[in-house]
């Protein structure tokens, strides 16, 4: 049987990149619970995979997973909730590190990933999989909303429109009054490319709406405060450096210098 049966095949593009970039580069990213993980794809998951796609989706965990492991160090007691948590196995690289039994991680995505991440994971230490639709916020119930929360949305934003986003974001911040939110954002520039390469590879469910230009006026938008802006590629192109591709290392290169591909961490006021 296999233990993914019933999943989306687009949550396979996120875990492929991590298993890929964890055998080619570990120096840089190291993802074991996904390599472990390579066993249960289904034939063909990688296919229209390259390094640079494998690279961007990467560098988007490598950067949260520094801001998750900040936050969580930071507070005695904390939520960390991942939203359209996927496949994501950001408990495994980041639980053990940061040691705190105080830390309460949340998994929430539709009824059918969180039987199949049951399935796959089991039961584990102060981690919680709530099935539902993220948008409609009664995953919130399922914690305490009194405490600091840091919620995670990963590669999940670009699918909807922006009024659908800002609608979500103010009510998180109604719902949790200590809350953050940390996310991935593309610029309607970058989107433009990244859907010609979604095109491209032949996956064209997957077309992405969603797209900032400026982060500050986006978190104006929603009422929130800009905590901090990332691009995606300044340590994975200083660590890897001659190792990536030429072709990989270009594009990595002009959405730098473009800030086509970013990370925002927001203040829920």
């Amino acid at each position: 049987m296999n233990n993914f049966d019933g999943v989306a095949n687009t949550l396979f593009v996120p875990l492929v990149a991590r298993i890929n970039i964890s055998k080619k580069f570990p120096e840089y990213f190291l993802d074991e619970k996904a390599l472990e993980m390579e066993q249960y794809l289904p034939e063909g998951a990688d296919k229209g995979s390259s390094e640079y796609s494998n690279m961007a989706s990467v560098a988007r965990y490598y950067n949260m997973d520094k801001t998750v492991y900040a936050f969580a160090t930071k507070h005695n007691e904390c939520n960390v909730v991942y939203l359209g948590a996927g496949l994501e196995t950001a408990y495994d690289r980041l639980h053990e590190k940061i040691n705190k039994k105080t830390v309460h991680w949340y998994e929430a995505d539709l009824m059918e990933v969180i039987e199949a991440r049951k399935q796959v994971f089991g039961q584990r230490e102060n981690e919680t999989l709530i099935a539902g639709d993220m948008f409609k916020l009664e995953w919130v119930k399922e914690m305490d909303c009194a405490i600091p929360t840091l919620l995670v949305v990963s590669g999940v934003f670009q699918y909807f429109h922006e009024e659908e986003i800002i609608a979500f974001i103010k009510g998180c911040a109604k719902a949790l009054p200590q809350g953050e939110i940390l996310f991935d954002a593309t610029s309607e520039s970058g989107l433009k490319f990244t859907n010609w390469f979604i095109k491209r590879t032949g996956n064209a469910s997957a077309i992405m709406y969603f797209g900032i230009n400026d982060s500050k006026e986006f978190a104006d938008k929603c009422g929130m405060e800009l905590l901090e802006e990332k691009t995606f590629f300044p340590d994975a192109l200083k660590l890897l450096g001659k190792k990536l591709g030429f072709v990989t290392k270009v594009f990595m290169k002009v959405a730098e210098r473009k800030k086509q591909v970013l990370i925002l961490h927001l203040r829920l006021i």
